[in-house]
């Protein structure tokens, strides 16, 4: 239940604080004062969203502070609004989100709010109003048919897409096989292009490279005296006299081995020599094998090594795709099972909905004979849908006569305003009776009726208000004599603003209270009778 709430800076409240209690808490006040202000600052910080317009002209910031408990455990909700449009949410002094608000207010209170009964004319709506009524007995049901429906969807969704591109992979696979093939012809080795660069310059200039090295090696051997003859003779000059001088000893040494480098050298030169061989034939198949090798870097990458990365990536498309036949097989055939385990989910479904809207005609039917609706008469129809949906295959529609002899008919055909919010009251009295939550909250349930229907639903709230917490505010005389609790909201003004303030209201002021609901602004003592006979009578 909801135990205190502190507003500051809320719209045209300055500052202010309520007390509420177990039991019926009613609010009223005189048009224009701020009454659903209170209801929406309890709303604002029960998690809904809210703007900088909320906040009071001429202040930083709104703050709310709402103190609740659930199953005796007390939680304390805090939201700022600024000016610049941040909100800060607190729950027991932490910031949270408001999604996390949310979770612990929807266990804490549940608002009906004064355009609430417009929900009832939806047809769309009775569903929910029908599932939420013995909850447990179909929630496990409701998960099996969401989770089922959410995979068949899901599946579907997958076949279809695959239909709808079929001719289009078609044409994309032809073209993959096309690019592969081109690739995987070509027979590609890494860092043969290199290789290949370096064959067609020696191809391309082995006439000027053999006369070079034939020139070098005769220079070295075959000129006479060849230059190796000469270093032998160099050599054998120093080994002669190499005993004489170390010195003279160590350059023999590495005049020797030069000399032998030298050889090993030369012959080195004459392989190289003997292998050039101009071959036009072979210098055309390099430069052709060049001329593919770039070509396929043009369409498939820079380099050798990321052309065979996009073969291999091309073989792993070519592999899905020629495998969708199989794919489309195993979906039509996943498709198939999980719309026949839907079906019989939402057949399980559809019997216990039909179970329970028998028990809620009968339930509602009570409820409205309780609230004068005393010739009235209503049948939950359940049809199905031609597909199923996340909630199954039932359209839910509440049909009601409220005059004798009448045929059923849809809500929004025959039901007037003040009827309206009688038959939401009903429902809201039967279903909180199975959703656990403490509190409820009706802003101006009284819409639209007067006199003994009026004194009717004072007495069902505070029927209802023997199980939970109900606060309500009201411009009824006869439903704030049913409360166990009165606060007054009134508007003051002084030179420079005007602001709202909430008053509990002890028992005389109670009185005073309902005799002004009852004769306006002046009150007599026939008012003042009035009102406390009213206030005995509830």
């Amino acid at each position: 239940m909801i135990s205190h709430i502190s507003i500051k800076n809320f719209a045209i409240i300055k500052n202010t604080e309520v007390d509420f209690n177990s039991g019926l808490n009613i609010i009223t006040g005189e048009t224009g004062s701020g009454k659903s202000i209170v209801i929406e600052a309890v709303s604002l910080a029960l998690g809904s969203r809210a703007d900088s317009s909320y906040v009071r002209t001429g202040t930083d910031k709104a703050v709310i502070q709402l103190v609740g408990t659930i199953d005796e455990e007390e939680f304390i909700i805090t939201r700022e609004i600024s000016q610049t449009g941040k909100n800060l949410c607190k729950l027991n002094g932490e910031i949270v989100t408001l999604s996390q608000i949310g979770r612990i207010a929807s266990k804490m209170a549940d608002i009906h709010g004064q355009y609430d009964n417009q929900s009832l004319l939806n047809p769309e709506y009775h569903i929910v109003l029908l599932d939420a009524y013995k909850h447990d007995e179909t929630c496990h049901l409701k998960e099996t048919v969401s989770e089922l429906f959410q995979k068949y969807s899901k599946c579907k969704s997958s076949l279809a897409r695959l239909l709808a591109g079929e001719k289009e992979n078609a044409r994309k696979l032809d073209f993959y096989k096309y690019e592969y093939e081109e690739i995987n012809k070509a027979h590609l080795i890494l860092g043969e292009d290199r290789e290949l660069e370096d064959r067609v310059s020696l191809l391309q200039n082995s006439e000027k490279i053999y006369d070079n090295l034939n020139r070098a090696y005769g220079t070295m051997y075959d000129d006479s005296p060849s230059a190796m003859d000469g270093l032998m003779t160099c050599v054998k000059a120093l080994e002669e006299i190499s005993e004489y001088s170390s010195e003279i000893s160590a350059v023999s040494e590495e005049l020797n081995d030069l000399y032998y480098r030298l050889d090993d050298l030369c012959r080195q030169l004459s392989s190289i020599k003997d292998s050039i061989v101009f071959s036009p034939a072979e210098l055309d198949d390099a430069l052709m094998r060049l001329n593919t090798i770039d070509d396929l870097k043009k369409k498939y990458g820079n380099t050798i090594e990321d052309i065979l990365q996009y073969k291999k990536k091309l073989a792993k498309t070519l592999s899905v795709s020629e495998n969708l036949g199989d794919t489309k097989t195993a979906l039509m055939k996943e498709l198939k099972s999980l719309k026949s385990q839907l079906l019989s989910a939402c057949s399980l479904l559809t019997e216990a909905r039909k179970q329970k809207a028998s028990e809620l005609e009968d339930a509602i039917q009570n409820e409205l004979h309780d609230l004068n609706f005393n010739d009235s008469s209503v049948k939950i129809s359940i049809e199905p849908l031609s597909e199923p949906d996340i909630t199954g295959m039932d359209k839910v529609e509440i049909l009601i006569t409220t005059n004798k002899g009448e045929p059923l008919k849809p809500l929004y055909k025959i039901v007037s305003g003040g009827e309206m919010s009688r038959i939401m009251l009903a429902f809201k009295n039967i279903i909180s009776s199975y959703d656990n939550i403490p509190t409820l909250i009706f802003d101006e349930i009284d819409n639209g009726i007067s006199g003994i229907t009026a004194s009717i639903v004072g007495r069902k709230l505070k029927e209802i208000a023997s199980s939970h917490q109900v606060i309500c505010i009201t411009h009824l005389p006869q439903i704030a004599a049913a409360g166990d609790y009165n606060y007054r909201i009134y508007k003051e003004s002084d030179e420079t603003s005007t602001y709202t303030s909430v008053e509990p209201l002890t028992e005389d002021k109670k009185v005073e209270e309902i005799a002004r609901l009852l004769g306006g602004t002046v009150i007599t003592k026939t008012t003042l009778q009035s009102a406390k006979e009213l206030i005995q009578s509830c």
